[in-house]
């Protein structure tokens, strides 16, 4: 089964986000990525934590393998106020995360 590589930096960190949203708790690998910066975007359920553009900047976090079927439970989880692009993070590896 293709696993895909996902970098989390907010809610996705905790196991129990993980078990509640794709079904699994994922040990995730410590990395960052270059040029953002974290912030937060406010949603009718909450504050969470969002990540945007800044050079000079960087967001600590993990990467977490997941399956392209989890991948979209976690789209549907982070709803249409985060894009998901690819992005190179420090360690060279590429990955999916959820932007502004």
């Amino acid at each position: 089964m293709p696993m895909e590589k996902l970098f989390v930096y907010g809610t996705l960190k905790d196991p129990v986000v993980q078990k509640t949203v794709f079904g699994r708790i994922v040990e995730g690998i410590p990395d960052s990525l270059d040029g953002y910066r974290k912030t937060e975007i406010a949603m009718s359920d909450g504050v969470f934590p969002i990540i945007i553009r800044e050079s000079g900047s960087a967001v600590d976090g993990l990467i977490l393998e997941v399956t392209r079927e989890e991948l979209a439970l976690i789209d549907r989880y982070e709803t249409d106020a985060y894009r998901r692009v690819r992005v190179t993070l420090k360690s060279g590896q590429e990955a999916w995360v959820y932007c502004e």
